[in-house]
């Protein structure tokens, strides 16, 4: 460093770059419907694994939808190295939580912007919950605990 003058300057500027991403648009205040299936609770031990595919074929921040027997959906998200998984269907209006946006640990329903932390199923948005799944990987096969 040279000194002139009393102030300090470096041999080699330097730059900073701030760089902001915008995830969501919070919206309060809605009515919800019950999405779900109270039968389906089953205990620990009674849990079937069900295939999600691999590790390799679902990339870094994406969302996949897996259909299960009478109608039920599952949501697989995959966050910093990390698999969860949760029920589908948003408990607002039902719309499908895999096709909303998925920023770090939060999905953003795209119907209606309901958000939910992918890791416990806690609405972000409103006071509701939505059910949420173990998931396991087995020799790079991708699996979800119901």
């Amino acid at each position: 460093m040279k000194e002139r003058q009393g102030s300090r300057t470096l041999a080699h500027p330097l730059h900073c770059i701030l760089v902001l991403k915008y995830c969501f648009v919070t919206i309060q205040e809605m009515q919800s419907i019950d999405t779900h299936n109270h039968e389906a609770k089953q205990p620990k031990e009674a849990r079937n694994a069900v295939d999600a595919g691999r590790v390799e074929d679902i990339p870094e921040g994406s969302c996949k939808t897996i259909e299960l027997s009478g109608g039920r959906e599952l949501a697989l998200y995959h966050v910093n190295g990390e698999f969860y998984a949760s029920e589908n269907f948003c408990p607002h209006k039902g719309a499908p939580l895999a096709a909303g946006t998925l920023c770090n640990h939060v999905i953003e329903c795209e119907w209606h912007g309901w958000q939910f932390d992918v890791r416990t199923g806690e609405c972000l948005t409103v006071s509701e919950k939505i059910s949420t799944y173990e998931v396991v990987i087995e020799d790079g096969a991708v699996k979800v605990l119901v």
